[in-house]
């Protein structure tokens, strides 16, 4: 039985998924198809609106060091980072409006999280204190700005109340070992140091900033609809959960693929990656993020079709962990396995609540 897609009125217009990296998540944008979905805007990156301003609040270890020892400059930068990645959000946004399409974002779930929530961890400074430093300003449209308990991104709740939230979830086990990896290769390009691994890597080995988001919008009563969850593993192994994933967010089930690059040619997303910023004008750090995006993408834009032995039935950690000791050593080993083990209860808990068939 076909299925359409619902009809416009019933269709949210603005579209968020918070991912994690190694999720699958540009697995499933390649599924849904969402460069060729007929009712969609997004950007050429499929998002990833906020990736500048988690480079600058990463930058130089700042996320690691108390507030008190930024500089002015340093706050300013990521503040202007953030602004200037929430304004270019809105110009998609009101573009889409005018083409009666919706806005699809995606974000990893730490790239959004403020940075005052990490600063005050390092000195024990009041949380809502830190965060004021790097708040953005959003049109005077979505009202005055507040900021519940369960709410530590970047974004008022006035302002996130206004999308539909979707998540992409997997197994900690797999997607924790398959980041180090990819951030050994970026490493060996010369974009990152082994201090860049550790920080950037354990940043977002967590699943926390994705639940706190997901319990926010449960609590809320004027959200355009409930929170969507898919796990990779259905994703891989499950095209009915992805199709039903399709329809609740509002998108054409008819642009759905799930084999690609028959032609022979290959649609190269990397090369892509940084056509929103042509005019920054330098070369350099354009090239360095292609390299970096066609590692992150390399299984992806080597396919033809979903490669489902990248998510195995069961996942045994004690088995992965005895893995990881062979091929990164027992320190690296003993690190991956805290990570995942911290994050089985989130993981768990989202898990359940996610899109079945």
């Amino acid at each position: 039985m076909a299925i359409t897609r619902p009809e416009q009125n019933d269709q949210p217009n603005r579209l968020l998924l918070i991912s994690v990296p190694r999720t699958a998540s540009n697995l499933l944008l390649k599924i849904l198809n969402i460069p060729n979905q007929p009712n969609v805007l997004t950007s050429p990156k499929g998002g990833y609106f906020f990736f500048d301003a988690f480079m600058a609040a990463g930058k130089e270890g700042r996320l690691n060091k108390p507030l008190s020892q930024w500089t002015d400059n340093d706050k300013t930068e990521v503040q202007n980072a953030f602004q200037i990645s929430l304004d270019n959000l809105e110009a998609y946004s009101a573009r889409a409006r005018a083409e009666n399409k919706i806005i699809f974002a995606k974000e990893h779930a730490f790239w959004v999280t403020n940075p005052g929530v990490f600063t005050s961890m390092r000195d024990g400074s009041n949380k809502a204190d830190d965060m004021k430093s790097f708040h953005v300003t959003t049109p005077d449209s979505y009202g005055a700005p507040t900021f519940s308990a369960h709410n530590d991104t970047i974004l008022p709740d006035q302002y996130l109340r206004t999308w539909k939230l979707a998540f992409i979830i997997r197994h900690p086990a797999l997607a924790w070992p398959s980041l180090y990896r990819a951030m050994q290769k970026i490493s060996q390009a010369g974009y990152m140091d082994e201090d860049g691994i550790k920080g950037m890597g354990m940043a977002n080995m967590s699943m926390s900033w994705t639940r706190q988001l997901f319990d926010w919008a449960m609590e809320q009563p004027d959200v355009p609809s409930q929170p969507l969850v898919i796990d990779a593993n259905d994703v891989i192994h499950n095209p009915a959960v992805v199709v039903r994933f399709c329809e609740l967010a509002g998108l054409d089930t008819g642009s759905m693929q799930f084999e690609w690059g028959g032609n022979g040619v290959v649609e190269k997303k990397s090369e892509t990656w940084s056509a929103d910023r042509a005019s920054v004008g330098d070369a350099a750090e354009i090239k360095r993020q292609r390299s970096a995006a066609a590692i992150m993408l390399s299984t992806l834009e080597g396919s033809t079709g979903i490669v489902k032995d990248k998510a195995p039935a069961g996942v045994d950690v004690d088995v992965e962990v005895a893995k990881w000791k062979v091929e990164f050593g027992d320190e690296v080993a003993a690190v991956l396995e805290k990570a995942t083990r911290d994050a089985m209860d989130d993981y768990e808990y989202l898990k359940e609540r996610r899109i079945t068939v």
